[in-house]
């Protein structure tokens, strides 16, 4: 069976198409820019064609030879009117669809009662799945509200306000009802969908375990990222265009991607008819787990050489993929030294880092370091190292520990210091196409709330004065050993 993919370079979409793969399917994904899949690890294993759901032309040569159609695409985020683009767009791919042969249209809209008065966002949302219902193709619509995973425009839009904000002031639709779903279940009931022997086609409201208000929502996201309650005062004088200015400055989501969904917090998305569960049987995810899943780090960002390893992973975290403002804060520092060394001979001196030898920059930065972290309870420097020049992953390094290894191109250590994040310190060995050796050096600080950026701010004379010295001596090491 061969599935067309519309959407395919979006947060769900990007994360369907893997489990469509593992399923055995023939995946077909249509995108405007082409371009844009070239770095996901499942390239390779899909076809690739020019698509927009905004010209005829491209839809009908898209749809051709296909069985199921799946529909991803959202215009919101988009200039102008996004709720006629929406429909118009979606008449173009209906047609399409029609004149092609197409058995199924699969959709993924939102949740919210018809007889609400529903944000723009919902009506349009609804509205779409309305304009595909009209034509010849069987339609399955899948209805979900708050969608729970690293990366996702809700989920993301939640994590930073509380892991910046303390103290919030909130609009009143703070104490409005959501039925959040895990992007893990969002994924399983789309597959089921597309299997014509699975789910008669029509609409099917989705929703995850629990029902709960956004304020317990913002509550239970900080205790299971371990940060303080905390303290939620609604006003009712907050406008939604003032709520999405206010969350496009303490966070990183777009101002044009907060408004719509700012918007449709006000309508409570809550199932209430769960038909589903009839066709697709497992027990939904709970927000803890959900939460507690998309919080899990994607420590090494590099992208897996096959499709199936990447689609064996949890969709709930953070791809390679996913917008800059997606997976949370990271910061960092990157250095970047070219060598005359041997890879071998750069590694080499990479894993004889600290201990005795140092840190290759001011031993008394260091050592003031390692005291302040004794003074607040940590390890500071004086566990050392096994051996003073070979390295094994789960080796300590003075308050480091070695998280992967993989010679000569890998090294990376987590911090075990007593710091509001988590923190890495890691090496990689890179040779370009003409042989040329390079050391990247990267720091990078995941914060835990408010005081978690305070810390790493703070700390940036320090990280100037040590960070780039670190990674010029280093390579200067390498090179002297060398003979160079």
């Amino acid at each position: 069976m061969r599935v067309l993919v519309l959407g395919a370079t979006g947060y769900v979409g990007g994360r369907l198409v893997p489990e469509l793969l593992e399923a055995g399917l023939d995946v077909r994904c249509g995108v405007r820019d082409p371009a844009r899949l070239s770095g996901r690890p499942w390239r390779a294993h899909v076809e690739v064609v020019r698509a927009d759901v905004d010209d005829a032309e491209s839809m009908a040569a898209a749809c051709r030879d296909v069985d199921v159609l799946v529909f991803l695409v959202h215009a919101m985020a988009g200039h102008g009117d996004f709720a006629t683009r929406e429909r118009d767009g979606a008449r173009i791919v209906r047609d399409a669809a029609a004149a092609a042969g197409v058995g199924r249209i699969v959709y993924l809209g939102g949740l919210g009662r018809e007889d609400d008065r529903l944000s723009d966002h919902l009506r349009s949302r609804q509205a779409v799945g309305r304009e595909f219902a009209q034509g010849p193709v069987p339609v399955v619509e899948l209805r979900a509200g708050v969608v729970l995973g690293s990366g996702s425009t809700s989920f993301e839009m939640l994590r930073h306000l509380v892991d910046v904000l303390p103290v919030m002031v909130a609009p009143k639709w703070v104490d409005t009802r959501t039925q959040p779903i895990a992007v893990r279940d969002v994924l399983r009931y789309l597959v089921a969908a597309v299997d014509p022997d699975r789910i008669p086609p029509g609409v099917y409201e989705v929703g995850g375990a629990d029902v709960l208000t956004y304020r317990e929502l913002l509550q239970r996201y900080a205790r299971i990222a371990g940060l303080r309650r905390r303290v939620i005062l609604p006003v009712p004088v907050l406008t939604p265009r003032l709520s999405s200015l206010w969350i496009g400055l303490v966070t990183p989501l777009p101002t044009s991607v907060a408004r719509p969904l700012v918007d449709s917090l006000v309508n409570e998305v809550v199932v209430r008819d769960d038909r589903i569960r009839r066709y697709v049987s497992f027990e939904p995810t709970g927000v803890d787990e959900a939460v507690r899943r998309a919080l899990q780090r994607v420590r090494d960002l590099q992208v897996d050489s096959t499709w199936a390893s990447a689609g064996a992973g949890d969709p709930s975290g953070p791809r390679p993929e996913d917008p800059d403002w997606s997976g949370g804060a990271m910061l960092g520092d990157v250095r970047r030294v070219a060598t005359t060394a041997t890879p071998e001979r750069l590694f080499a001196t990479l894993c004889a880092i600290g201990g005795t030898s140092g840190y290759h920059s001011p031993r008394l930065l260091w050592s003031i370091r390692g005291a302040l972290d004794e003074l607040v309870g940590g390890v500071g420097l004086r566990r050392g190292r096994r051996h003073p020049t070979e390295l094994l992953v789960g080796d300590p390094v003075d308050f480091w520990r070695v998280e992967a290894l993989d010679p000569p191109h890998l090294l990376r250590l987590r911090a075990e210091m007593r710091v509001p994040g988590q923190a890495w310190l890691e090496f990689h060995v890179e040779t370009d196409d003409d042989g040329g050796v390079h050391l990247v050096q990267r720091a990078r600080f995941h914060p835990r709330g408010l005081w978690g950026r305070v810390y790493w701010y703070g700390m940036s004379v320090f990280h100037g004065l040590v960070f780039p010295t670190m990674a010029r001596r280093l390579v200067r090491a390498a090179e002297a050993d060398s003979g160079e």
